[in-house]
């Protein structure tokens, strides 16, 4: 069973397509069994989580935290969403809000579930990850 939590959504369809996003993309890694939370916070707050986990005092669009080792019995992971940097990048790529936070919140779960893309950003949309994210967005979309 994959259970989602999500927190700060706008509204509850917002809620159920994000939820319904991060379970397919558990299904699509293959996992049965998974608890996720699910987070949209502000610019001051995905700042604060970046700088004091990652070490990069600015905001970001999407961290994932997998919560989980081999041999656990479920998948658990923690997804932040930084809605003002998803509005920012919504709009420059000229696209509905609402994909974009579907695709972050499936970066995100990907992420959780063991995934992986190249460093720098240039070399992501070649990546495996980022062309099952993209087939995943399209379901949605």
């Amino acid at each position: 069973m994959i259970e989602v939590l999500v927190d700060g959504a706008p509204d509850p369809e917002s809620e159920a397509r994000l939820a319904a996003a991060v379970e397919a993309a558990l299904e699509a890694s293959q996992i049965a069994a998974a608890e996720v939370s699910l987070a949209l916070v502000d610019d001051d707050a995905i700042r604060t989580l970046n700088r004091d986990h990652l070490g990069h005092d600015r905001p970001t669009d999407v961290i994932a935290f997998p919560l989980w080792t081999d041999g656990d019995p479920r998948v658990v992971g923690d997804i932040y969403i930084g809605v003002d940097q998803a509005r920012r990048q919504a709009m420059e790529e000229q696209i509905d809000l609402a994909e974009e936070l579907v695709r972050l919140a499936i970066h995100g779960a990907l992420h959780v579930a063991g995934h992986d893309h190249p460093e720098p950003a240039a070399d992501r949309a070649a990546s495996r990850m980022y062309r099952l994210q993209e087939e995943l967005v399209r379901r949605f979309f």
